[in-house]
C-alpha cells in the first residue's frame, strides 16, 4: 500500500474507511502522555478472538476499526493476528503476517503509535519494518531467545507479560504460593534474560497477565496489588478488558454476562488500575477507558495537592 489516499475505502464518499485525516508527525513511544494512563486500544485481526473474532478480519475493517480508535483518542493501537484466548489453536506465522502487515502499515501511515501482540520473531521484525513502535508478546517464560534479540537490536520498547504455558494449558496452571510475590518474581526472571542481553529497563514493559493462567480470585488479588507489580521499576501494562473473571462477576439467572456486556466493568477495573499509577491499559472500548484514566488522573492529582499543601504547612510551623 504505497499511498493510503488511493487505497480502497479511504475516499470522501466509500466505506467502510473513514476519510484519513494529515498527520505532521507519527505518534512515539516518547510522545505519549504522562499526565494520565495510556490507552491501548485492542485490534484483533482474526476470526477466533473471544470477544470480537471476526469483526475485523478483513485488511479493511481491521483499518477502518483501527483508524476510530485512533482517531477516537487511542494513545497506542494493538494489532493481532493470533487469539490468544484459553483453548485457541496457534496461527501459522505466514498466515498472522498476512493478516497483520498491511494494517500496520497504514495505520503508522495515518500517524498512530502501532504494537504488536505476538510470539513470533519473525513476524515482529516484519511488523516494525512496515512501522510499528511496540512489541507486545503474550509468551512470558517462554519468549523466544530470537525474540530477546531482536528487541535488544532494535532499541524498540517490550511488553513483557507474564503467563504459563500456552493457550491450550494455561487453565491447568494457576497453581501459585502467592499469586502476587510468584507473577513478580517469575516476571523477574524472565526480564533478567532481557537486561543480560542489554535490553534498557525503560524499554521494558511489564504486565502481570490477568486472565494468563489465573483464575478469577488470582485476577482480583493482583489487580488489589498493582502497587507491588510496580514496585518491580518498570512501566506496568493492565489488560482486563472483557475478560472471563468480569464475566463471571456479572453472572445474571445464572449466566455469565457476554463479553461485549462486560465494558462498564472493564472500564471500572481501568480507572481502578489508573488510580492505582499504572502505566498503561489495554482495552477494546477506548472512548470509556479515555475517561476512566482522565478520572484516576485527577483524583491522583488532587492526591498529590493535598500532600504538597501539607508539607508547605509544615515548613511554614
Amino acid at each position: 500500500m504505497d499511498s493510503l489516499a488511493a487505497a480502497p475505502g479511504t475516499g470522501p464518499a466509500t466505506s467502510p474507511l473513514p476519510v484519513l485525516r494529515a498527520r505532521s508527525a507519527r505518534a512515539t513511544f516518547a510522545s505519549l502522555p504522562t499526565e494520565r494512563a495510556v490507552v491501548m486500544g485492542i485490534l484483533n485481526c482474526t476470526p477466533d478472538s473471544f470477544s470480537d473474532g471476526g469483526e475485523y478480519n478483513s485488511t479493511e475493517t481491521a483499518i477502518a476499526h483501527g483508524l476510530r480508535m485512533f482517531y477516537g483518542g487511542a494513545d497506542i493501537i494493538d494489532v493481532g493476528g493470533e487469539s490468544t484466548r484459553p483453548g485457541a489453536q496457534e496461527v501459522d506465522e505466514d498466515e498472522e503476517q498476512r493478516r497483520i502487515l498491511a494494517v500496520v502499515e497504514a495505520l503508522a501511515k495515518a500517524g498512530a503509535l502501532v504494537s504488536v501482540d505476538t510470539r513470533h520473531a519473525t513476524t515482529a521484525a516484519l511488523a516494525l519494518d512496515a512501522g510499528a513502535g511496540l512489541i507486545n508478546d503474550v509468551s512470558g517464560a517462554h519468549v523466544h531467545p530470537e525474540m530477546i534479540a531482536l528487541i535488544a537490536e532494535r532499541h524498540i520498547p517490550y511488553v513483557l507479560m507474564h503467563s504459563r504455558g500456552d493457550s491450550r494449558s494455561m487453565d491447568s496452571l494457576t497453581q501459585y504460593d502467592d499469586v502476587v510475590d510468584d507473577v513478580i518474581r517469575e516476571l523477574s526472571e524472565t526480564r533478567q534474560r532481557l537486561y543480560d542481553a542489554g535490553v534498557l529497563p525503560e524499554m521494558i514493559i511489564v504486565d502481570p497477565g490477568i486472565g494468563f493462567s489465573k483464575n478469577a480470585e488470582q485476577n482480583w488479588e493482583l489487580l488489589a496489588n498493582l502497587d507491588r507489580v510496580a514496585q518491580m521499576g518498570n512501566k506496568v501494562l493492565v489488560g482486563t478488558s472483557r475478560k472471563r473473571f468480569l464475566g463471571s462477576l456479572l453472572t445474571s439467572a445464572g449466566k455469565a454476562a457476554a463479553p461485549k456486556e462486560r465494558d462498564d466493568a472493564t472500564s471500572a477495573t481501568t480507572a481502578l488500575a489508573a488510580a492505582q499509577g499504572v502505566w498503561g491499559v489495554r482495552v477494546h472500548d477506548v472512548d470509556a477507558s479515555l475517561d476512566a484514566t482522565k478520572v484516576a488522573s485527577r483524583l491522583l492529582m488532587g492526591k498529590r495537592n493535598r500532600e504538597a499543601r501539607k508539607l508547605v504547612q509544615a515548613d511554614t510551623l
